[in-house]
């Protein structure tokens, strides 16, 4: 398995001694060791910042059993082993609990990169991209909301009655937001905008496009940073794809392109739409792949009440040039911003698992040269069922049960995610699905208990 270094888009590299002046200068008490498991939760072992050199010198093991997806019992010695380049001040921590952060590969007792370890897992899989001659960049979109607790407890409720670009008064979540900015900003991302989303309490913060690695390295820093800073303020935020029914879900829409000898290798002028043989291959894989991937980019029961027509979630494979009711949309800029949105992620997902996904979706495209059909201009949410079979628009699995079906027998799939992780990610989604069938929810009850 491939265990290259990689630069941060924003060009910061650390180095060891940089660390332990930083460290004594800023006096940082704790460093945070930082994962993710399977399911994309982050999470840390708190080291005092005496404990330093033991942490450069990837000396610091992990009980591998108690991490769901990860070792058994009998195979549970690993070792947690720190990117430096993702060295980070922890902006909402200070006093006696200042800390500072590393995001960490985990690797086996010999030492060797493990691969269940979602990050390791994406090196892999861009490793394979390398020898191909190309590396991925991404731009991540996630929403989230943000929502009141109530004596203690988390609620669905929100504080504003904002809809889209909406302002103050009405938009009270504008604190919040700049205050999350202001910490991610302190962190090296390079903020593009933030705004009130369309459903009440819904925002979005985009950040600057990365390679793919530091691209999931950035969802998973995004999604610690909005929840530390909400709760600052008394508030929940959830990256739950659909909390409130009625209303929009909250969405991950991915910025994807290729580059081939520091070149964008979707353009090429001389081509109808100035896209390259490259990006329309690419667009063929995902579009022939998405089904397949989908339990990935989309991994829970609630991610499939987001993805219904009517809620400007996409869930019809097509697309675009600029039509937004299409699964892919390639946006108007051209040149090195030339790119592929696909739209149907949501941020629930493991970032490190979907975009190896999406990767290598792409990359059997260009391997196979799978042409992608005609683009679709036309608003598919009112085309009739008749006229979308007519045209060829297929639709995405509409629940995770029919999702995991199509994983269990897509190859893409298990080349992407590992033997390892596709068997324990499938294993663990099954569970989930069952669990959520054999459940008996409050409307049925409200629906059934008293008529029958």
């Amino acid at each position: 398995m491939n265990d290259f270094k990689h630069t941060p888009r924003s060009g910061k590299t650390y180095n060891e001694e940089t660390i332990k002046k930083i460290l004594k200068e800023q006096d940082v008490k704790f460093i945070k060791l930082q994962f993710v498991d399977i399911n994309g939760q982050v999470k840390n072992l708190a080291m005092p910042v005496e404990q330093i050199d033991r942490v450069l010198a990837n000396d610091i093991m992990l009980d591998g059993s108690s991490i769901k997806g990860f070792r058994s019992i009998e195979t549970s010695d690993m070792f947690m082993f720190p990117d430096l380049n993702t060295f980070q001040i922890l902006p909402w921590t200070s006093g006696n609990a200042k800390s500072a952060r590393l995001i960490c590969d985990i690797h086996n007792a010999d030492g060797t990169p493990f691969e269940g370890c979602p990050r390791c897992n994406l090196k892999r899989i861009m490793a394979s991209a390398e020898k191909m001659g190309y590396s991925m960049n991404i731009g991540p979109e996630a929403e989230f909301f943000l929502f009141e607790k109530k004596d203690g407890n988390v609620s669905t409720s929100s504080r504003d009655s904002a809809g889209y670009y909406d302002i103050g008064p009405d938009d009270l979540g504008e604190n919040v937001r700049a205050d999350i900015v202001n910490a991610l900003k302190e962190m090296d991302f390079d903020i593009e905008a933030s705004h009130h989303e369309c459903a009440q309490g819904q925002h979005e913060i985009d950040f600057k496009y990365a390679d793919i690695l530091t691209a999931a390295d950035n969802v998973a820093t995004f999604k610690v940073t909005v929840k530390a800073i909400a709760a600052k303020h008394g508030l929940h935020a959830t990256f739950m794809p659909k909390p409130v029914f009625g209303i929009n879900g909250s969405g991950m829409h991915c910025n994807m392109s290729l580059f081939k000898d520091g070149k964008n290798a979707f353009l090429d002028e001389s081509k109808e739409y100035k896209l390259s043989d490259i990006a329309l291959y690419s667009i063929g894989g995902v579009l022939k792949h998405v089904k397949s991937i989908t339990a990935i980019t989309n991994p829970l029961v609630n991610s499939y009440k987001r993805l219904v027509p009517g809620y400007e979630a996409p869930v019809y494979l097509a697309w675009s040039l600029a039509n937004r009711s299409a699964l892919l949309r390639v946006p108007a800029k051209r040149g090195n911003a030339t790119r592929v949105e696909l739209r149907s992620p949501d941020p629930s997902c493991n970032p490190y698992l979907a975009f190896a996904a999406i990767l290598e979706a792409a990359l059997d495209g260009i391997r196979n040269k799978i042409d992608p059909p005609e683009p679709v201009e036309s608003n598919i949410y009112k085309l009739t069922s008749k006229e979308r079979k007519r045209q060829k628009i297929d639709s995405l699995p509409g629940s995770l049960a029919e999702a995991l079906e199509y994983f269990d027998k897509s190859l893409i799939a298990k080349e992407a995610l590992g033997e390892h992780i596709f068997s324990e990610f499938l294993t663990a989604k099954k569970k989930e699905w069952d669990s959520f069938r054999t459940f008996v929810s409050e409307w049925e009850i409200n629906r059934y208990l008293e008529r029958y």
